[in-house]
């Protein structure tokens, strides 16, 4: 038995198999195995679940940190730690809202920087894509993004402006090579206006 072996265990724990009563082991800060409910160890610092249901951490892909520049919003410490309390493992922080917007390299290590010894659970970061930044995104990439992100529409804030058609097409080849995903906020300007013309209500898209 590894030293310090923690053992959590509860009839309800969720696994590839579905859920079963079992037994999760955890050394040196690592789940190292998961066996029957009653293969505890002697001498293990055992906790009992019960019933409670017991599942792996979650993945948070669209998070919006904020930091640095917008921390009165929300910050690293903050976000993350709420993260921890509801069952999430890891967050994606989106590339708007902080200043600068994760748009370049040097705008990605200025925004790791920041949540440097902050952060209670697993980050990573998606960057923006935006008019001009094309040459961006391959060393964005490389660099460590998960993905990208960009708007059709305005974004709300002015240092994070939407893409055109063109923007769109210019990208695309850059993305493709990458074989990187591109997430869009997808309000067609043209369709929105169309459809308010139709309607006579300027707000009849919002959900």
């Amino acid at each position: 038995m590894p030293v310090n072996e923690l053992v959590l265990r509860g009839s309800r724990v969720l696994t590839a198999d579905g859920l079963r009563a079992a037994s999760i082991h955890v050394a040196d800060g690592r789940i190292v195995r998961v066996r029957g409910f009653d293969q505890v160890p002697r001498g293990a610092n055992l906790v009992e679940a019960g019933d409670t249901l017991v599942f792996p951490g979650l993945v948070d892909t669209h998070v919006h940190v904020n930091e640095p520049g917008r921390t009165d919003w929300e910050g690293f410490a903050s976000a993350t730690r709420a993260a921890a309390a509801g069952g999430v493992t890891t967050v994606l922080d989106m590339p708007l809202n902080s200043v600068p917007p994760t748009t370049s390299v040097a705008a990605l290590e200025t925004k790791r920087g920041a949540a440097r010894r902050q952060c209670a659970v697993d980050t990573g970061f998606i960057g923006g894509l935006v008019p001009g930044n094309t040459a961006e995104l391959g060393p964005l990439y490389s660099a460590g993004v998960f993905g990208f992100k960009c708007f059709l529409s305005p974004s709300g804030v002015d240092e994070f402006s939407a893409v055109s058609a063109a923007d769109l097409r210019g990208a695309a080849p850059a993305l493709a090579a990458l074989d990187a995903l591109l997430m869009v906020h997808a309000e067609w300007p043209p369709v929105l206006e169309s459809h308010a013309a139709a309607s006579g209500d300027r707000r009849s898209h919002a959900t």
